[in-house]
């Protein structure tokens, strides 16, 4: 996410660190760099040159703290200015109402059915609402049985009308039956549409007049770049959108419609999807989203996945292992299915300071716990719970039947022991590393 436009700014930024002071000149060559890295991000010239302009601005009028270098006021002064572009505070959905009734918009293509399901598992699993989905892409062959698959998935009911081609009648037979079986949440999905679309356009305005829903969203891939700015400008001409929602944004490595879609229509950004999967859905933070563009990580973010998988029972009984060396390889296990639960890999490894930088060049997927799944799969139940009894008769056994070679399953018996010590080691120290004193 942002690669390109975090190493470009983190590069231009590069300019004023060991100076000893802020000057015009430096000032100046460094926010120049600041505008071409915008540029390259796809973020419109205007939008670009009013950033750095108040980069510059504020640096210069700033009074320059002696034990603050210059590198880091700027970056400082960046982050600000970043966080204030793309919205400064988080816009919580409005889902006040009898039900609440969200309208889904956007673009053929842009995400809006499965983002439809996945903001019906959001506010089901994080808000405790009840929610139910509306099948309202009357055109689209495979929209309904699609909206049906992931309603499924989430355990979210589905409304559908076969045969009824009237988006609107549809939408509120649904909010009448939802209101007569208590859902607290009724979300619209639509069909695809053009701005260029006269029909299509009259059509979800319609269903924005008749239906008065609490909340508008605009779903909009934000790899198409500058044309996604283009595309909410004229859909909340229409419409009058109340948020906006960012697809794909764990594919995007530009990053120029998050920056300014916001700032264009005057519109928060709500949501972001960074991933496949119905739970691959976060709030948008604006500043931490500019934590993540300096390369500074998302600590906070990070924190709060591992909190929603944290099971308190669960880690006792790991503790409690550690301390009598009972720790085993399905507890191992164990704990990579939560962690895979948090995440894309990348996603995570992209929320840890300064790792962004580190992996740059290196190819980070999902895929990485598979050797280490395989080799503790290929291993009998009394194997997994007593990692010591693995001699090299067992080995041979095992690796064959994970499809890895010798040198890799030793090389994973090794780690494992590390990491075995190490968390013993921790727990010991009550969750802290333990320091080695100089004599």
């Amino acid at each position: 996410m942002f690669e390109n436009l975090s190493s470009k700014i983190e590069k231009a930024l590069h300019t004023l660190r060991g100076k000893g002071s802020i000057t015009d000149i430096n000032v100046a060559e460094t926010v120049k760099e600041v505008r071409k890295a915008l540029l390259d991000a796809d973020v419109s010239y205007p939008i670009a040159k009013e950033f750095t302009d108040k980069v510059k601005a504020e640096a210069m009028g700033r009074n320059v703290i002696q034990s603050i270098e210059p590198g880091q006021l700027m970056v400082k002064i960046v982050h600000e200015k970043l966080t204030e572009l793309m919205g400064s505070a988080v816009v919580d959905i409005n889902i006040k109402g009898q039900p609440a009734i969200v309208l889904i918009a956007g673009l053929q293509g842009s995400g809006k059915t499965t983002f439809s399901a996945k903001l019906a598992n959001y506010l089901k699993t994080k808000k405790g609402k009840s929610v139910m989905l509306v099948a309202g892409d009357v055109y689209r062959p495979a929209a309904i049985s699609q909206l049906q698959t992931l309603g499924e998935q989430v355990q979210v009911p589905v409304y559908t009308e076969e045969g009824n081609k009237n988006p609107v009648q549809i939408a509120q037979h649904a909010i009448n039956e939802a209101k007569s079986r208590g859902y607290n949440v009724v979300i619209v999905d639509t069909a695809g549409r053009l701005a260029v679309d006269e029909e299509m356009m009259d059509e979800i305005a319609a269903l924005k007049r008749e239906l008065q829903p609490q909340e508008t969203l605009f779903v909009v891939d934000s790899m198409t770049g500058q044309d996604a700015v283009n595309t909410a400008k004229a859909f909340n001409e229409r419409i009058d959108f109340d948020g906006v929602v960012l697809t794909k944004l764990d594919g995007d490595t530009r990053g120029g419609a998050a920056l300014t879609i916001r700032y264009t229509v005057n519109k928060p950004i709500k949501f972001v999807g960074i991933g496949e999967k119905m739970d691959a859905l976060d709030v948008f933070h604006p500043d931490r989203m500019a934590n993540r563009i300096l390369g500074m990580g998302d600590v906070v973010s990070l924190v709060e996945r591992a909190q929603e998988q944290y099971d308190e029972m669960e880690a006792r009984k790991i503790q409690k292992k550690l301390m009598h060396n009972e720790y085993n390889f399905e507890d191992f296990l164990s704990q990579i299915a939560q962690i895979k639960k948090m995440g894309s890999m990348k996603d995570l490894v992209g929320m840890i300071p300064g790792m962004s930088k580190l992996t740059k060049d290196v190819e980070i997927s999902d895929d990485a716990f598979v050797p280490i799944e395989a080799m503790i799969g290929s291993m009998t139940p009394y194997e997994r719970q007593h990692p010591s009894c693995i001699n090299g008769s067992r080995k041979q056994r095992i690796a064959a039947g994970s499809g890895r070679s010798i040198q890799e399953l030793n090389r994973f018996l090794k780690q494992f022991e590390d990491t075995r010590k190490m968390m013993k080691m921790v727990s010991k120290n009550g969750g802290k590393m333990p320091v080695r004193r100089r004599r």
